[in-house]
């Protein structure tokens, strides 16, 4: 079934999507988005946000998702819990199928985010959901007293760490270097709890078990000798890829899979196409700003429709006017 042409759909959520449906929605322009079954984005996977402005005390990762989220409809975007299917950028119209249905739009904003990234190594993608994990948000609980690894060496990893003691009886936090790409608080955060470990020069190369993860095989980077590491749980904190899929040939994409935007806008390489978020940026990934990025999307989306001629022009700005400044 086609539905009839909207001015916008936004495809994914998360800080880009959300705030992207915030000023589309003020700018009269009925946003459709499609926030996935796995709504939210990654801060749907943080414990607590500390830095994320307007929260002195921090608020945890889904509040802030939901408060974005709620705040969307309440300016009458139209959220649909859905996966897309499949993106058509082709032609004047773009298209969005999900579910068999096919939804067109004047312009799209792309805001999928990123994905967890995986080891890779025998027994990992077996034993997913029987003690490896790329979310300690959501799996540590059933870690109590137990014994458990964390791979990686970024923000990501310390905090996953540090989070997972609340539960664990020990953290082994395994990287593959000497030096971390974390940041100093967070690091000395990880390093001043009792319960974490560090195994440096090391990476995981298989994960055994039968039913559930009941060790792992580590290979030291510098020599090359292996060793067993009793554990009961794998969480992978190694970064994310950009879920680019559904697009990739349809817009110009960088070696690592990002999609490549105007470098003073959001713009695509393709008339009408925006993207935002972790789906176009690998430097500095914050809530903040891809918050930021949601909001230019929408503003550019809408300025490109006025330029068409596809909404009337007493409608341009109200999304980015110079004294909007509202938050509630």
């Amino acid at each position: 079934m086609t539905t009839p042409v909207r001015d916008l759909i936004i495809v994914g959520s998360g800080p880009a999507g959300y705030t992207a449906a915030i000023y589309a929605a003020r700018a009269e322009l009925e946003p459709l988005l499609f926030e996935g079954t796995q709504f939210g984005g990654a801060l749907m996977t943080t414990t607590e946000v500390e830095n994320f402005p307007g929260f002195r005390s921090g608020i945890m990762g889904p509040d802030l998702m939901d408060e974005m989220r709620e705040q969307a409809k309440r300016f009458g975007a139209d959220i649909r819990t859905e996966d897309v299917d499949a993106i058509d950028l082709s032609g004047e119209v773009k298209s969005v199928t999900v579910g068999g249905e096919v939804y067109r739009a004047k312009s799209i904003i792309l805001a999928m985010g990123s994905a967890a990234r995986y080891l890779n190594v025998p027994g990992e993608q077996e034993l997913l959901g029987r003690g490896v994990s790329a979310c300690a948000t959501c799996d540590g609980f059933f870690f109590k007293g137990q014994d458990i690894v964390v791979v990686g060496g970024g923000d990501s990893a310390m905090e996953e760490a540090t989070f997972l003691t609340k539960f664990a009886s020990s953290v082994t936090v395994v990287h593959r270097r000497e030096e971390f790409r974390a940041s100093r608080i967070m690091l000395e955060r990880a390093k001043a709890n009792d319960k974490i470990r560090f195994r440096l020069d090391s990476e995981v190369v298989a994960v055994h078990g039968e039913n559930s993860v009941t060790s792992l095989t580590l290979r030291n980077t510098r020599t090359g000798e292996t060793s067993e590491l009793a554990a009961t749980g794998l969480f992978v904190a190694i970064g994310h890829d950009p879920r680019s899929e559904l697009v990739r040939g349809q817009v110009a994409l960088d070696g690592e899979g990002y999609v490549l935007v105007d470098g003073s806008s959001t713009a695509t390489d393709v008339p009408g196409v925006f993207a935002a978020g972790d789906l176009v940026d690998h430097t500095y990934r914050q809530a903040i700003t891809a918050a930021g990025t949601g909001c230019r999307a929408a503003i550019d989306a809408e300025r490109w429709l006025a330029e068409q001629g596809d909404i009337t022009a007493n409608t341009v700005g109200n999304a980015g006017s110079p004294v909007d400044v509202t938050v509630n």
